[in-house]
């Protein structure tokens, strides 16, 4: 299923960026309560899993699991699925959703200097002015600075900043397997992967009793929302919207956990932590509508 209107496709991808950002903030919820962080995350991947695979039944298109790229992947697009639901809630845990949503927001920075240490990009002054106001805003955001901070933990800045990595990872692994099979079959196999991936890790007390509890609607809400419609919406709507405005428009995700975690949660933040992610999105937002823009402009010429 793909969106013809261009207002439709950018509609459906703010859409599923604000279904992310809630579902960091049911997520949180969820944790507050004691509920394992891996646990949390596996229930959001298999009632994911359980959407995309109903979505297969009433839209079947053909599959492509003949092709073994297919399979190879879409394993690598499920472990990046998995690292990224697992490590956002552990930064959450060791933190805020709202600290957490923003560090993973980041991701295309890192990824800008994976790149230029592997002379796959090039540098240029405008990228590195960009990567150094990143660190500022994320210097400001977790106040690393000051030694009585306790809004997040060195194991959540690290788990946060790597939930981004491992959903570049999961974009990277999509993209290849993509030509070769239907986005149902890809997201199936890849949210496979999670569910085998992350029942390993999970506390294997919880995770029988999680449907049973009385969170159960939460866990429900979380999968349904947080990776069954937000992912169709997705593929859905990045077909014909162009990746400068999904750039753009992703920034819906930090804003909505960020508010939820203020307002549901009372998670507050500083002036300096406002500042930092302000630094963070807007830059990492330029940075990703102008790249995306170059792509296009070398494409056509």
């Amino acid at each position: 299923m793909y969106w013809r209107s261009p207002f439709l496709s950018t509609a459906s991808v703010v859409l599923a960026a604000f279904c992310w950002g809630l579902a960091g903030g049911i997520g949180a919820l969820l944790m507050t309560r004691g509920w394992d962080p891996f646990v949390v995350a596996f229930y959001r991947g298999a009632i994911g899993l359980l959407c995309i695979l109903i979505w297969q039944a009433v839209r079947p298109q053909p599959g492509g699991l003949k092709d073994r790229r297919v399979w190879f992947w879409s394993a690598i697009a499920g472990l990046g699925v998995a690292g990224n639901f697992a490590l956002y809630n552990v930064s959450i845990a060791e933190g805020s959703v709202a600290v957490a949503a923003t560090l993973m927001y980041c991701a295309p920075v890192f990824v800008y200097l994976v790149s230029f240490a592997l002379k796959l990009e090039h540098p240029s002054p405008r990228k590195w002015l960009a990567i150094v106001g990143v660190l500022c805003g994320i210097i400001l955001l977790t106040r690393v600075y000051q030694a009585d901070a306790d809004d997040i933990t060195l194991t959540g800045i690290i788990a946060g900043l790597l939930a981004g990595v491992s959903y570049a990872v999961f974009i990277f692994g999509f993209k290849y397997a993509a030509p070769y099979a239907s986005p149902h079959t890809i997201l199936a196999l890849a949210f496979s992967v999670l569910v085998l991936t992350l029942v390993w890790l999970g506390d294997p007390v919880q995770l029988p009793t999680a449907l049973t509890a009385p969170e159960w609607p939460l866990f429900v809400t979380l999968g349904v929302v947080g990776a069954g419609i937000s992912f169709v919406l997705y593929i859905a709507g990045l077909h014909t919207t162009a990746p400068a405005v999904a750039a753009v428009v992703a920034m819906v995700e930090p804003v909505t956990a960020s508010l939820f975690g203020f307002l549901v949660l009372q998670q507050q933040l500083t002036i300096s932590q406002l500042a930092g992610m302000a630094i963070i999105l807007l830059t990492v937002t330029a940075l990703s509508a102008s790249s995306a823009a170059q792509r296009k402009l070398t494409r056509s010429s």
